[in-house]
This record gives C-alpha cells, structure tokens and sequence, in this order.
C-alpha cells in the first residue's frame, strides 16, 4: 500500500534532500506520517510480513520444501522470504491468539446441563459441607416422621453417614501431593515448633505451601483439571524457552567445525514455525468438521488428521538430511536419538512451568 508522499524534500530522518519517493541516504520513505486507522492496520501487516512479495512464497516453501528457506537464507537470498525470527514471531502471534479465542472441545455442564434424577430425593445436591444433609439423610428423615423406624436408629443412621461423609472427603483432599502435612497451619505448626538445626530448608517449606495452598479446597479431579489448564497454557512458554536447547542439541551432533550455531538457529526457528503452523491448520481443520457428523465427514477428518500428524513427525528428517547433506541412515539414527533426547527436555520444561503456574494461581 502505497502513502501519500510529504510535499517538503527533506527526510525526516537525516534531512537528506529526498527527488523521489526514498530517500538516497537512509532508504526512508518520504511519506506523511499522519495516517488513518486503516493505513495503520495495512501498514502494520505488510511490514510484519512483506505481504505483497514473500508472504505466501515463504509459507509455501516452509510447508512443501523441508529445509529450502533455511538453505536460502544462509546463501544471501534474504529479500525474497521472511526473515526467520519475523516469520516465527508472525506465526506465533496468530497461533496463539486464534487458539486463544477458540471454543472449548469439550462442552460444559451449562451448555449440555445434566437430566436431574427421577427420584425426588437426589433432585438435589448441598454445596456445601458445613451442616449439609444428603440424599440418604432425607430418606432416613421421611422414614422416621413415617414411624418406621425411632429417632435413636434414625440419629446413629445419620451420624454414621456424615462420618463416613466427611472421612470420605477428607482423604480425597489428602491423599495427592501431600507432603506429610494437612493443611498450611499445620506446616507453620510444626515448622515453628522445631528447633532451628531441625526445620526444612526455605525452598522446601516455601515449596509444601505453595502446594497446600494450591490444592486447598480442591479435590484430585480439581487439581487435575486445573493443572492441565496450566500444562497447555504454557506450552508457548516452553517452546520459547526450548528452541536455544533444541539449536544446542543440533550443534552437539553435527561437525563443530562446519557450521556454526548460528546456522543450527536459523534451522531451529524454520522448524519450529513450521510445528506452530502445522498445529493450527491441524486445529482449524478438526474445528470445521466438528460441525459435521456424518460417516463421511468423520473418515475425511480422520484420515487429513492421520496423513497430517505423520507429516509433522516425518518433516523433520527431509529437511535435515538436505540441510546437513548426509546419509539417510544417519539422518535416521541421528534423529531418533534426538527426537527421545528433545521429547524429555521439552516433557521437563513443560511440566516445571505448568508446575509453577499451578501452585501461583489459586
């Protein structure tokens, strides 16, 4: 899109008298600053992703030619595709928002609410634990005021129910993380009482808070849930904090002396937004054809979530064969080996991070 030029010839940016459109010395345009929203938006999108000339010529290449933009880029063909870090910063952006604003899979209970059960007596459910009365308890109630059975058996009935009730709910909230300890003042209990050479250490006893805390008030599915939230929230975060790694591991296995880690880079970001980009269309695709449910639909989903996720798990091995240039065989080997190595790294980053997130958000 091209702006309005500024009637004044001199360049904003270093006073160089501009005759054309850039300016000789620093390449600026001389255009007006002043732009509408639209302008803004347009302009925002082509600088991010040379919309005009590479944009859809680098996507084409990043997903039919393992490796090609890599290999281009080292050799000084730089103006023809995105830059790398541009292009995995661009695709990351829209990944992450898209997934950001898509619908759950799986439905709730206000969307899909649960049929209440036919008998009167569990129509309903207490929310609470404090002097709440259960299903069985109603019945025993009803059976009393019938005279069927005497207040002292309908008393013992009830107060061995609530027992069972409240035992019941107590060693589901214990019996996960738990760390020898029932409740956080409790910890600071005993973590007082102790003589100075016998407490835990601050990263231990900050640690057995945080997961007190974090598991307060929640039962094991609760925890888990919510523990997953924060497992798939992060995982923009591990594969941030991973491509360094993943570059590092590249250069473990490769001659020292031919390439540098900056070319192991350079791969790594190639790689990585080719996995971002695969993981969306994999998404948008599985989100069109929820919306159909029919035999042929599902075997057309089935069958374009197969052939995709094999392309994902093959594409790295094409794209290092022809970027190191060596033998299939030890391409094969070399990869396997790193695929195990990566699984486990990134499978540790990622649980540590949701781990973290998990016992700071209460």
């Amino acid at each position: 899109m091209k702006h309005k030029l500024r009637e004044d010839k001199t360049c904003l940016n270093c006073n160089y008298v501009v005759e054309n459109r850039y300016c000789p010395n620093c390449g600026q345009e001389n255009s007006d600053t002043r732009k509408t929203f639209y302008e803004l938006f347009v302009h925002f999108f082509e600088d991010l992703t040379h919309y005009e000339n590479s944009f859809w010529k680098t996507i084409r290449n990043l997903i039919l030619k393992p490796a090609s933009l890599t290999k281009e880029y080292l050799s000084g063909k730089r103006m023809s595709y995105l830059a790398p870090i541009r292009l995995y910063i661009f695709i990351s952006f829209v990944t992450f928002f898209i997934f950001s604003i898509l619908p759950d899979s799986e439905e709730n209970e206000h969307d899909n609410p649960k049929p209440k059960a036919k008998n009167e007596y569990y129509q309903s459910k207490p929310e609470t634990k404090k002097d709440s009365i259960y299903p069985e308890e109603v019945i025993i109630n009803d059976l009393e005021k019938k005279g069927e059975i005497s207040k002292t058996f309908s008393d013992s009935i009830q107060k061995a129910i609530k027992e069972s009730k409240e035992k019941a709910d107590k060693d589901d909230g214990d019996d996960y993380m738990n760390f020898g300890y029932s409740s956080v003042e409790e910890l600071d209990s005993v973590q007082k009482s102790k003589k100075p050479n016998q407490k835990m250490s601050a990263l231990k006893y900050w640690l057995h808070k945080k997961v007190l805390l974090a598991k307060k008030g929640k039962t094991k599915e609760e925890a888990f849930e919510r523990f997953k939230e924060t497992f798939f929230h992060n995982i923009p975060k591990a594969l941030f904090i991973y491509m360094p790694l993943f570059a590092f591991i590249l250069w473990l296995f490769q001659n020292k002396r031919k390439w540098y880690y900056f070319d192991h880079g350079i791969f790594t970001l190639h790689y990585f937004s080719f996995l971002l980009l695969a993981s969306l269309i994999l998404e948008l695709f599985n989100l069109i054809f929820d919306n159909f449910d029919n035999f042929i639909m599902n075997g057309i989903q089935y069958i374009f979530n197969t052939v995709l996720i094999i392309y994902i798990l093959y594409y790295f091995f094409p794209a290092h064969h022809r970027f190191y240039n060596e033998k299939r065989i030890v391409t094969i080997v070399k990869g396997v080996v790193m695929f195990f190595i990566n699984m486990l790294i990134l499978s540790l980053i990622l649980v540590g991070i949701a781990f973290y997130s998990f016992i700071n958000i209460h």
